[in-house]
């Protein structure tokens, strides 16, 4: 409007001094120059009115694109322009425009946006002497947002030490939160997957799974190393000669057995072979807490094992009548007199021990936990640091069965079934030693599918963010082959990080996985230089020391996660 009102004024001050001129040819030039002189000046007038207008409908698109976007998802075609349409009036209050259309269109391919056009008409003032009635603008306004997509894996530590200092609780509440914001980021299903994978010494993949072609039984249908040869054992003298009274010679934290008093039930703590009574020399099979494979069974007398040698108890009459003695020999005794005396030997036969044929547990009595993959003898390989798709055929990259007692509750793949994961939540219970490479990389696993797991196919339409988030509250200290369950292991740390690269962090990293590392510490253990590493960067550590912190992590977490991106 400056322009046009500096304009005006010269164009009166010209007009003034036209006024007051007397030369002979001033009219008739003022009549040549007056017609296009107010057509311009009018020119300028409308137009600068009719920017104005431009200017207020394309700010009111604007903020109408932005408020639709939050709703458009859950609205049809109608309602959405209904929608729009209120929004737009009450925002816009231009009185001097006509004929105003507004369209809006929603669309969810390639990325959730929204596209609102609108265009009116503004009376001229001047251009109508020439003819000009209305001059039309146009604006339009397009909203974008979901053309990230999200894919977060929660690999959560659900070990024995979590039900301290109300951590389980807490990772609970603020694991549901976390279900809720990410929810609340979608606006079409697909935009957001997420996959649930607790953790302990083990993962459990279903026990359904039993028949799944990428399950090794390897350890499972193997005999206890201590009753194989090949494996450092030794028969008879671990097996068949054990008597009455021994002490067990199986340990539960070595070979999945323990010792009983009866038949096996699977809860005796009992650690010595009967000596006496109906079930001498049993030795019975009990639950495995994770060293071993499964609730073994060979061929056993009434529940148990019977391992002492196998005898057998004859009486026999020596002699009747008035000579008749035992003389020299034992467990003789005579009974009666005269015609009537008797004498009897009881005599004992001792024949070789029970033989033992190891008998496999029925793959179906599984309950579904897997261990760390690699080769079963030999260099440990590095398919537990990795995502490589099992193979059949090819043992070290299948994953192992094991008959794990304290098996967390069974891992979930990438879905949006909000409420079936809210639901794997509140069942979460803490049991067992702590494996974090195992979690890691059965997250990494959901991320990309195999074994029981499926990732669905990324649209090219689409970028897509794959997140980690690892939260554990204590240090390493059991996997397969290393660790005995409660100490800190480095072994069990090098195969999740090592500073030459090889481990499953840096392997995560490679593939362009942001990871984050949560370090709950209520109980004054020393910082995890092996989480902080394994982060992405520094700022996606996170050292809590109290439960409480675990819900405002996870709560900025989501946050960052799920901020919406607008692109105008």
């Amino acid at each position: 409007m400056g322009v046009t009102s500096s304009l005006l004024r010269r164009s009166v001050r010209l007009l003034t001094r036209f006024g007051a001129a007397d030369g002979g040819n001033i009219a008739l030039i003022f009549a040549l120059v007056l017609i296009p002189l107010v057509a311009f000046v009018g020119a300028a007038v409308d137009y600068s009115r009719a920017n104005s207008l431009k200017a207020d409908l394309q700010t009111t698109l604007d903020a109408t694109a932005l408020m639709a976007s939050r709703k458009a998802a859950s609205l049809d075609s109608t309602a959405f322009q209904t929608l729009v349409q209120d929004y737009f009036n009450a925002q816009f209050n231009r009185p001097e425009a006509k004929n105003i259309r507004v369209t809006a269109t929603y669309s969810s391919a390639g990325g959730s946006h929204v596209v609102i056009t609108a265009t009116a008409d503004i009376d001229t003032a001047f251009m109508s002497f020439v003819g000009l009635k209305t001059i039309g603008v146009a604006a339009s306004a397009t909203a974008r947002w979901g053309s990230n997509r999200l894919r977060v894996a929660l690999v959560l530590d659900t070990t024995g030490s979590m039900s301290d200092d109300g951590k389980i609780t807490a990772l609970k509440t603020a694991t549901k939160n976390l279900l809720a914001q990410l929810k609340s980021a979608a606006s079409v299903d697909g935009d957001v997957y997420v996959s649930i994978i607790p953790f302990a010494k083990n993962v459990n993949v279903g026990a359904g799974n039993y028949n799944a072609s990428w399950i090794d039984w390897t350890d499972w249908d193997s005999e206890p190393a201590i009753l194989d040869p090949a494996r450092g054992g030794a028969k008879p003298s671990n097996w068949d000669q054990i008597t009455g009274g021994s002490t067990c010679p199986f340990s539960n934290y070595s070979h999945g057995f323990t010792c009983t008093s009866g038949p096996a039930n699977g809860s005796s703590s009992v650690s010595t072979i009967p000596s006496s009574g109906s079930y001498a020399g049993y030795i019975c099979p009990g639950k495995d807490s994770g060293y071993k494979d499964s609730d073994k069974i060979g061929i056993y007398y009434n529940g148990c094992y019977d391992s002492e040698p196998t005898t057998s108890t004859t009486t026999i009459t020596v002699c009747t009548g008035w000579n008749c003695s035992c003389g020299a020999r034992t467990n003789c005794s005579c009974t009666g007199s005269g015609y009537n005396k008797i004498c009897r030997q009881t005599i004992t036969t001792t024949g070789p021990p029970y033989t033992h044929t190891w008998i496999k547990n029925p793959h179906s009595t599984w309950n579904g936990c897997v261990v760390d993959r690699g080769s079963y003898a030999g260099p440990v390989s590095n398919y537990d640091r990795l995502v490589t798709q099992p193979t059949p055929g090819l043992t070290a990259s299948l994953f192992p069965a094991e008959q794990n007692f304290y098996c967390p509750p069974v891992m979930t793949g990438l879905n949006y079934n909000w409420s079936a994961m809210n639901s794997q939540v509140d069942a979460l219970t803490a049991q067992g030693a702590t494996n974090q490479p195992i979690g890691l990389v059965w997250g990494w696993q959901s991320l990309v599918g195999g074994g029981p797991l499926t990732a669905p196919a990324k649209d090219p339409n689409y970028n897509y963010t794959d997140v980690i988030i690892l939260l554990s509250d204590g240090l390493n200290t059991l996997d397969r082959w290393y660790g005995n369950g409660s100490s800190t292991n480095t072994q069990v740390d090098s195969r999740m990080y090592d500073s030459s690269g090889n481990g499953t962090c840096a392997n995560i990293k490679a593939a362009k996985v942001t990871l984050y590392t949560i370090q709950v510490n209520t109980g004054g253990d020393p910082t995890s230089t092996l989480l902080r590493n394994c982060a992405s960067s520094t700022d996606k550590f996170f050292l809590l020391t109290s439960a409480n912190q675990i819900i405002t992590t996870f709560d900025k977490i989501g946050s960052d996660l799920t901020r919406l991106r607008i692109a105008q």
